[in-house]
């Protein structure tokens, strides 16, 4: 009889953390999949998918391309389109993981907090569900290549689009951080707009960077989007003339400063925003 009880302690403790497991991660699918499908059925969240890269590629790449693109030694377009591709996966995935301040408040997400769910596995899943709706974004970034004309190998755009999901996540990892400082809704829509704009343009996604110096280049090396559009670029531009141009470092630099400030601005915002959210 002992012999048995013995026996079912391991066997029943391992049954629950299966279970608790289990429980987790079906959790984190559902946060996820409702982010993705917020984000597909919000009409502002659609045009905004149109209208940014009409107006950032359409008007202010196309103007840069007549103007200064025959001054680079390399086709401006497609240096473009790759650093729009990236800066639309880390712009989309840090907003819906900031959204998550205002949600707390009034929302769906208010409820999982009172939950019996682990704040760790709601942080996990909107990070998730955000990294997907801004990869479905591309789609208006994909579509000016149409619009457009860029010339474009297929082949090398899906490399770069098998990266996508480190670049999303590269982006929920920085919003995980914010949020792990700012539980104001207020300040965390002004701090999204902070966050996103100047790495546009200082981290080369428009403009290239490689002659950045003083102030601007500084500047330039601390944002964490220079290293995860670098390393996209890495990748487009391999075995091509135009890489000692149009990249700025070495492909396992990027990939190392990438993948760390992943790990660090993860654990570091997870950690924050748990120990924040414990003592409302």
């Amino acid at each position: 009889m002992s012999a048995d009880i013995v026996v079912a302690g391991p066997v029943a403790a391992a049954g629950g953390i299966r279970s608790g497991f289990l429980r987790e991660a079906n959790a984190a699918c559902a946060i996820g999949w409702r982010e993705v499908l917020s984000a597909i059925r919000n009409p502002v969240s659609i045009v905004v998918t149109i209208i940014i890269p009409v107006i950032f590629m359409g008007i202010l790449g196309g103007s840069i391309s007549q103007n200064l693109g025959a001054g680079l030694q390399f086709a401006y377009l497609p240096f473009m389109l790759i650093g729009m591709i990236a800066n639309t996966l880390y712009q989309g995935t840090i907003t819906g993981v900031t959204n998550l301040v205002e949600e707390r408040e009034n929302d769906f997400t208010a409820e999982l907090f009172v939950a019996p769910v682990s704040r760790y596995t709601v942080l996990m899943g909107k990070m998730l569900g955000a990294a997907v709706a801004a990869m479905v974004s591309l789609i208006g970034v994909l579509a000016m290549i149409v619009v457009m004309q860029i010339p474009m190998d297929p082949g090398d755009l899906m490399r770069v689009l098998m990266l996508a999901p480190i670049l999303a996540i590269a982006g929920g990892a920085l919003g995980i951080l914010f949020i792990g400082f700012v539980q104001d809704p207020k300040v965390a829509g002004l701090g999204v707009v902070l966050l996103v704009f100047p790495q546009m343009f200082l981290s080369g996604a428009l403009i290239p960077s490689t002659n950045s110096s003083g102030l601007l280049g500084v500047l330039s090396k601390l944002m964490p989007m220079t290293y995860s559009i670098d390393l996209a670029r890495n990748i487009f531009y391999a075995g091509k003339p135009e890489y000692a141009f149009a990249v700025l470092h070495p492909f396992w630099l990027d990939l190392l400063i990438t993948v760390a400030v992943c790990v660090v601005f993860i654990v570091v915002g997870t950690v924050m925003f748990v120990r924040r959210d414990r003592n409302r």
